[in-house]
């Protein structure tokens, strides 16, 4: 039973967020008698402070990008990610429901690592080490590369004197919904396709090839096939 934590990183955005909400639960956050060592520190830092803390306690980190290895010496080890993305504005409730990946090496690792997942607020899941990179790929994909949409959907929307605020609604209800796919290419239209590409390399030429790689992986989604003529460049004379 682990009943005292600490977590080095505590002023961070996670490291904030994980103290408070263990605090919440009534886990002791001690620094001289501790079961846990949660290392809340960039990814970079893992390696180093991990290499200075005395063996004993468990010792795990948060980084959902790092393998266990960064953890050695230390043998009792585990990591637990939360899947979410964590902002000093909010306070712990953002952690409610949240899904956790566990990396552990050991069943007590793994019994461990879903404790703190779940007192945390957190849904836990299994990741195994070697498949991490993929894990952090698709969790890039959906996070960050979202806040890169928005800037680009907003940039154009903006060149159309439409505020680009307007776009956030939207995009909350097409996770709402289930991410139905709708639009010209789930429907076939090229021809409002075609027209997309007209302002874009009018009003944010830049853009062009942003635009047509995720119209191609949209139409794979859609099962349609896209016309030669519609949206590929240097066609048909588009370019």
């Amino acid at each position: 039973m682990i009943e005292s934590i600490q977590v080095i990183g505590a002023r961070g955005r996670v490291g904030s967020t994980v103290s408070s909400r263990l605090a919440e639960r009534g886990v002791r956050l001690d620094a001289a008698d501790r079961d846990l060592v949660l290392l809340c520190v960039p990814d970079r830092a893992i390696a180093e402070v991990a290499a200075e803390l005395p063996l004993g306690p468990w010792v795990a980190h948060v980084s959902g990008a790092t393998p266990l290895s960064a953890l050695a010496p230390h043998m009792r080890r585990f990591s637990v990610h939360p899947l979410l993305s964590i902002t000093k504005a909010r306070g712990p409730e953002q952690l409610d429901g949240g899904w956790a990946a566990v990396t552990a090496e050991s069943t007590d690792a793994r019994a461990a690592g879903f404790w703190l997942a779940e007192t945390l607020g957190l849904r836990p899941f299994g990741l195994a080490d070697e498949r991490r990179a993929a894990y952090h790929a698709a969790a890039a994909i959906a996070s960050n590369y979202l806040v890169t949409l928005r800037k680009v959907a907003g940039s154009l929307a903006e060149s159309a004197g439409v505020p680009s605020e307007t776009l956030d609604p939207l995009m909350r209800s097409v996770i709402d919904s289930g991410f139905e796919l709708t639009g010209p290419i789930a429907r076939g239209d090229w021809g409002t396709v075609d027209r997309h590409l007209d302002a874009i390399r009018e009003q944010r030429p830049e853009l062009e090839e942003l635009y047509l790689a995720l119209a191609r992986v949209t139409a794979v989604l859609a099962g349609r096939e896209l016309p030669g003529d519609a949206v590929s460049p240097g066609v048909g004379g588009r370019r």
